[in-house]
């Protein structure tokens, strides 16, 4: 499972620190094995299911932020220089890590996702988190994915955090408007 992971999110590699490459690899195994899937399922549930029918998939969802957050952290750093520090790895490993409690919140239901109970008691940012405190994930990384969606609007949010709520509210608001066409 450890090689179709990094197949299926190639940014993994670029995480420097080999002990936060290896967990950030765990964290998804734990995942995928508590929600039941496989990793090559990942590439065919939807990115979301409030946005309607759209053509747009998780892993892509994950992707596409990952990558965002590093073009956003590259332009930061061209421009603004160390006045504004960024911590690229915990940056890219809370990308990754953020919506890693979806595979828990979504159930298979005559094979397709919907919002299994599980989802109903927990959303993913809080079960993530849980599953980034088993594989001792820092604090830094969990604060992303703690805040990175509506649970995170009442809290002061680290550079790193903002950076990927952004990137992830541009992905979401993206499918909300291919999904009305």
């Amino acid at each position: 499972m450890h090689d179709k992971i990094v197949e299926l999110l190639p940014e993994i590699r670029e995480i420097r620190d080999a002990s936060l490459r290896d967990k950030v690899i765990a964290v998804w195994q734990d995942s995928l094995t508590r929600g039941g899937w496989q990793p090559q399922e990942l590439e065919a549930i939807p990115f979301t299911l409030l946005a309607g029918k759209i053509d747009m998939r998780f892993i892509e969802h994950v992707r596409s932020c990952a990558q965002m957050c590093l073009a956003v952290e590259a332009v930061l750093n061209r421009i603004w220089g160390q006045r504004v520090p960024i911590d690229r790895d915990t940056l890219l490993a809370g990308a990754l890590l953020a919506d890693v409690g979806k595979p828990l919140e979504y159930a298979k239901e005559a094979g397709q996702p919907v919002k299994g109970h599980f989802g109903d008691m927990l959303r993913h940012p809080f079960s993530g988190v849980g599953l980034c405190f088993l594989h001792e994930i820092p604090a830094e990384v969990m604060h992303i994915v703690a805040t990175h969606s509506k649970e995170g609007d009442h809290v002061q949010r680290t550079i790193e955090s903002i950076i990927f709520h952004h990137a992830d509210f541009i992905d979401f608001d993206i499918a909300k408007a291919v999904g009305k066409k």
